[in-house]
């Protein structure tokens, strides 16, 4: 197999931790006779920076021509940010016209923690149990996010507005895509929403409720987007299986998701479109860190075990990386984000350690 990547290093840590997935994505391309042609393009601050846009029209060309785009996290720190003008900045310059230029609308977050490894939640082990393993799957190109935004003044008073608005379609397609993967993975579907309050989550209800009447054999439940969130702190194994939310409420609750399993350095990403996907870690830049070569690879290189499945369909390859990046950590090797609860096994590495290691596991089961 042959596929060109667009590669989008971003800013902070971004370089660094995409060099060591790239590692990881030609060890498995060599393991198992694939081919991947690589081509890199300026995406975020920097970007803007050096050429007056976060998205230039060069890496548009570029991620058109590609199969698949492997992004790193952008931003810079917050002087910096403040000297570009808000609609340049990455969220809103870069971020939301990538999603919106191929139609990415299904993302996907694993929160995945084994019981061995609860050690790295600041939950007790006894939350943690037998482990959490939840597919959060967020709508990417809808609501709130790209609704109209409204800004004025009425006798005196200003105001804004958001608009959040959904179609049916809109709904429909990433439930469909929710359904599927709760099928596959043969586990519960849980529908996150806000409907005892929301127009946009009671319309968002009903058209979940009847794509699951189309799959009778698909445990559903649903739950308040609050109740979720004290469920996820209190009993996080409730939530094992597939989650599906809408994009505002997704947004938030991945994170907390990414702070009960011990650092967003553990959140993989994959944002899928019809034709044209795109795969990356779900935590910022962290600037402050930047070229000190202590940036947690996992979600990164989880990102490209992401991209082998939910991309490729290729599920042999994703297997080997998310077997090697846990075998670095029940080895005792973590990363700084991890080492809050250092213990006499645990062994403080680089970035660059990390990714190695995990070529290491990949190469010798060869």
């Amino acid at each position: 197999m042959e596929k060109t990547l667009a590669v989008l290093e971003g800013d902070g840590i971004g370089p660094e931790i995409v060099r060591e997935a790239v590692k990881v994505l030609k060890a498995v391309g060599h393991k198992y006779g694939h081919r991947f042609v690589l081509n890199y393009a300026p995406f975020g601050a920097g970007a803007y920076f050096a050429q007056g846009s976060p998205f230039p029209e060069k890496t548009r060309e570029i991620c058109d021509a590609s199969d698949i785009i492997i992004k790193g996290p952008v931003g810079l720190a917050v002087e910096q940010m403040n000297l570009i003008p808000p609609e340049q900045r990455p969220e809103i310059g870069a971020i939301l016209p990538l999603r919106k230029r191929y139609d990415t609308f299904a993302n996907f977050r694993p929160v995945r923690l084994p019981r061995n490894l609860a050690h790295f939640s600041p939950l007790k082990a006894q939350v943690i149990g037998d482990g959490i393993d939840i597919l959060m799957i967020r709508e990417l190109v809808g609501g709130i996010y790209f609704g109209a935004k409204i800004e004025g003044s009425a006798t005196g008073m200003r105001y804004s507005t958001d608009e959040c608005t959904y179609t049916a379609d809109e709904i429909q397609r990433v439930a469909e895509v929710a359904f599927e993967e709760a099928k596959r993975r043969s586990c519960p579907l849980i529908n996150i929403h806000k409907a005892n309050v929301l127009a946009t989550s009671r319309f968002w209800k009903e058209v979940v409720e009847d794509i699951a009447r189309s799959y009778p054999d698909v445990p559903y439940r649903s739950l308040l987007v609050d109740n979720a969130a004290y469920q996820l702190v209190k009993n996080p194994a409730l939530l094992n299986g597939v989650m599906l939310l809408e994009n505002m409420q997704g947004d938030i609750l991945t994170d907390q998701a990414g702070g009960i399993i011990g650092s967003l350095g553990l959140m993989p990403s994959a944002c899928i479109g019809p034709e044209k996907s795109y795969v990356e870690p779900a935590h910022g830049s962290a600037p402050d860190i930047a070229g000190k070569n202590i940036a947690n690879p996992y979600s990164m290189i989880g990102s490209i075990a992401l991209m082998f499945d939910r991309c490729l369909g290729l599920t042999d390859e994703a297997d080997e990386i998310w077997n090697a990046l846990f075998a670095v950590f029940e080895r005792g090797y973590v990363t700084a984000d991890l080492a809050q609860d250092v213990h006499e096994r645990t062994e403080i590495i680089t970035t660059e350690a990390f990714g190695d290691m995990v070529v290491q596991h990949i190469l010798k089961s060869s």
